[in-house]
Parts: C-alpha cells; sequence; structure tokens
C-alpha cells in the first residue's frame, strides 16, 4: 500500500518515505519554502560546492523531521537543485508531512 501526495510517496511495504525536493543552495538560512509544482522547495545556507550543501540538506531535514541522518539517503540529482531523497521510516512520518504541505 503507498500513501502520496504531490512531492512525497510512502511505501508501506518498505517503510521508505521518497521526496522530492527543489533545493535552493547559497540562501541566507535553512527553510522549507513551500510547493514549487511537484517538488517542495528548501532553501539551505551552505554553498554547492564541495558536498555541504547536501550535508547540509540532510541534517536539516533529519532536524526537521526528528529523525537520524543515517534514515537519510539522497537517491537521485546529488549534483542538481532537483533531488529525489529517500527517508527509511515508520508511518507516523507520513502524518508529520502532511503539516509542511
Amino acid at each position: 500500500m503507498t500513501d502520496d501526495s504531490s512531492w512525497w510517496r510512502y511505501d508501506s511495504a518498505a517503510q521508505r518515505l521518497s521526496l522530492t525536493l527543489h533545493v535552493q543552495p547559497g540562501a541566507r538560512r535553512n527553510e522549507i519554502v513551500g510547493l514549487q509544482g511537484k517538488a517542495l522547495k528548501i532553501s539551505i545556507a551552505a554553498p554547492p560546492v564541495d558536498n555541504k550543501a547536501n550535508a547540509t540538506l540532510i541534517d536539516f531535514l533529519g532536524e526537521t523531521l526528528g529523525i537520524p541522518r543515517s534514515a537519510i539517503a539522497i537517491r537521485h540529482g546529488a549534483s542538481g537543485r532537483r533531488k529525489v531523497v529517500d527517508v527509511t521510516c515508520g508511518p507516523q512520518l507520513v502524518t508529520r508531512l502532511k503539516t509542511l504541505e
């Protein structure tokens, strides 16, 4: 069974959440900006060099969602702004995601 929105999809069999994100590096602060098409736009304060923006994104998602960073992995788009991020989690995180929309 899957539960999904325009920017996230939850696979209950695999207990994996896939997030489609549009990441803007080099911003003033880390924050969720809102929906941009079928992706959640997130501003990241780190520059897009030496994987700093990706590391900061993973830290920010971990803090925002209340999960360990080891549960988060960038599946696609590590070198671009459009990313697909996988999160290993239980169904309780889906409820928390719905508050971000």
